[in-house]
């Protein structure tokens, strides 16, 4: 058997029953993500999903959920200073950690307590 592994299609994080308001007013109006439609038969399960680049980040609603506080997607992003400064200016905390070289990076929480970096390559 041959396979061709071609990128990553989307991420998914989990939040809590009732996330949707919260996850649409991060995700889209602070972060800047265009959301996307759900397939109908997937939209009775909650959550919300959005345009990241070529891939797709999905809002899942977890029963029992508990935050992602060390697991976390690294997001590529170009202007990341500035996308930093437009991050702080909205009341978004950053979180610095652990410089990797060649790259420059931080992280956020997102309303749910999930962890997400932010990168840029240099």
């Amino acid at each position: 058997m041959t396979v061709t592994f071609k990128g990553i299609d989307h991420i998914q994080l989990a939040a809590p029953e009732g996330c949707e308001k919260e996850a649409r007013r991060f995700y889209g109006e602070m972060i800047g993500l265009k959301e996307i439609p759900k397939p109908e038969n997937l939209q009775g399960r909650g959550g919300c999903w959005f345009q990241f680049g070529s891939q797709e980040v999905h809002i899942g609603v977890q029963q029992a959920f508990v935050p992602a506080t060390k697991a976390h997607p690294g997001l590529l992003v170009e202007g990341l200073k500035e996308f930093r400064s437009s991050l702080i200016q909205k009341g978004i905390e950053i979180k610095e950690d652990t410089p990797i070289n060649g790259r420059c990076r931080f992280f956020v929480s997102d309303p749910f307590g999930n962890r997400i970096e932010f990168l840029e390559y240099n």
